[in-house]
């Protein structure tokens, strides 16, 4: 298979490009100067493309590749990939559900965490000497709580798991009511937001979820709620969101995900109760190399005229 072109858009995984590089003729369209003239030169060459997070395969790209055959994502969301197209022209895809999940599920925990007990502030206050003059103010307690979900899938079921041993009560929303479970269901983003106290997204990225945490949403959390996205940022109306925090309509918020990645609104920089990373849900050396070796075995899979090992389309 060493013959076989792979492209890779942008820089994802060291070992992930180890290994490609290793089993097929990786290319690495990032490294190149001139994109467009990149594509032209390879499009007869490219028979796959590695897509992630925040870069997969668009109208222009999958246009642009007639010998395209699979798109192999080193991530569970597949929003950045057409996958309508796709399936018009035969093409498969795959993603990399599962080996995550307790990753995102473990970051959901600290972010909830973080927000109620003000760790990284609190951080900062031993580091400047502030405790020299004085205790550190009073935080929230996260115990007892009750943490609403919304997408009870695979990520937000082990949230759920984790949330059990805080003791507190748990309702979700999603498309349909998941009878087997214990958990409180409600029909609505609203009624859940206004029956709970953590708001936790975890859902896929549709049309049907871009923005379901709007202000209406918002101001029902009200402002001794917290919000924590692990989802996908158009999850929420980020403006909106903004704006509740400035004002005190909403009490806090965890966010490893934003609309415009890697742009962040400065305004939330100053927020002691917002607590902001890079999107690292999944970034551990462990899940890193689980998620490598499962797009490596979906592409061997499908050169080798196997069934896929997480089809997607």
């Amino acid at each position: 298979m060493e013959s076989v072109g792979v492209l890779m858009p942008v820089p994802m995984s060291p070992y992930l490009e180890q290994e490609l590089e290793r089993r097929f003729n990786l290319l690495k369209l990032w490294t190149a100067p001139e994109k467009a003239e990149f594509l032209k030169a390879h499009s007869g060459a490219v028979r796959a493309v590695i897509g992630n997070a925040g870069n997969g395969a668009d109208v222009g790209l999958i246009e642009a590749l007639p010998e395209l055959e699979i798109i192999a994502s080193f991530s569970v969301g597949i929003d950045k990939v057409d996958l309508e197209k796709c399936r018009e022209k035969g093409i498969r895809v795959t993603n990399t559900p599962d080996v995550l999940t307790d990753d995102v599920a473990d970051l959901a925990i600290g972010l909830a965490l973080g927000v109620l007990r003000r760790l990284c502030e609190a951080d900062g206050y031993v580091r400047s000497g502030g405790w020299k003059n004085g205790d550190y103010k009073l935080t929230t307690k996260f115990t007892g709580k009750t943490v609403g979900i919304i997408g009870l899938g695979r990520i937000g079921k082990a949230v759920a798991k984790r949330v059990e041993a805080f003791s507190c009560p748990i309702a979700y929303y999603s498309r349909t009511e998941k009878p087997d479970l214990k958990y409180k269901y409600y029909p609505s983003v609203v009624e859940l937001a206004s029956n709970c106290d953590i708001l936790v997204v975890v859902c896929p990225l549709t049309q049907e979820t871009r923005h379901i945490i709007n202000r209406e949403v918002i101001d029902t959390l009200g402002p001794k709620g917290i919000l924590i996205n692990i989802g996908r940022g158009p999850h929420v109306d980020e403006s909106e969101l903004v704006s509740a925090l400035l004002e005190g309509r909403l009490g806090g918020a965890g966010l490893d995900v934003y609309e415009n990645e890697p742009d962040v609104p400065e305004q939330l920089f100053q927020l002691e109760n917002v607590v902001l990373l890079p999107h690292v849900g999944s970034d551990t050396v462990e899940t890193d190399t689980a998620m490598a070796d499962l797009v490596i075995g979906n592409l061997e899979a499908h050169f080798l005229n196997k069934p896929l090992l997480t089809p997607v389309v």
